[in-house]
């Protein structure tokens, strides 16, 4: 098997959690599609493949200093008190909760390259292919993977663990990154290759 890290994005309770904020955003699509309960299936075949498992979560100290204003995503973060590291909103929703020796990578852009550990976690365990998912699939799916791309990592993208704020959204940024990564259902995906 290539060595293989599976990174879980964005599945943060602000972003995907019923109960919260997120009924404004992507937790109708994530219900409707399934997308926490295939990224659970997805998990556990990655650990028993024996797969590096990591979760990038996006997130700013209370007073967003890390926030640029002039962001139209970050500036609105601000404005919801959403994003806030040390809150149950920023935690990874708990029917995907990471288990010890998981990584964390905590982000501050929509990237999950951009001034992160992300880069120095892929060098220091030889990573060759990066499995992916996450909310939004044109955000933090769509830069990731055109970076991992750009950086001579194989990229796989699960499809079916990805939502965006709406079908077309989703359809659309899938359309532009079959370019960069290989596409496919999370159930069809052999992790032992």
């Amino acid at each position: 098997m290539k060595t293989t890290l599976f990174l879980v994005m964005d599945m943060m309770n602000d972003l995907v959690a019923e109960d919260g904020f997120s009924m404004q955003t992507y937790a109708a699509e994530v219900r409707r599609r399934g997308v926490l309960e295939h990224t659970r299936a997805a998990i556990a075949a990655a650990r028993a493949a024996g797969a590096l498992v990591g979760y990038v979560r996006v997130g700013f100290s209370p007073d967003y200093r890390e926030a640029p204003e002039s962001s139209p995503i970050f500036s609105g973060a601000r404005k919801n008190g959403i994003f806030q590291l040390g809150t149950p909103g920023t935690e990874v929703h708990p029917a995907i909760a990471p288990q010890s020796g998981d990584f964390d990578i905590v982000k501050h852009r929509v990237s999950p390259f951009y001034a992160t550990a992300l880069e120095a976690i892929l060098r220091a365990h030889r990573v060759e292919r990066i499995v992916m998912c996450g909310v939004s699939t044109n955000g933090v799916v769509h830069s990731g993977a055109r970076e991992a791309h750009d950086r001579d990592y194989e990229v796989v993208i699960l499809e079916d663990c990805c939502a965006g704020v709406s079908a077309d959204e989703h359809m659309h940024a899938l359309a532009c990154l079959g370019r960069f990564a290989r596409i496919v259902e999370s159930g069809a995906f052999d992790w032992s290759e």
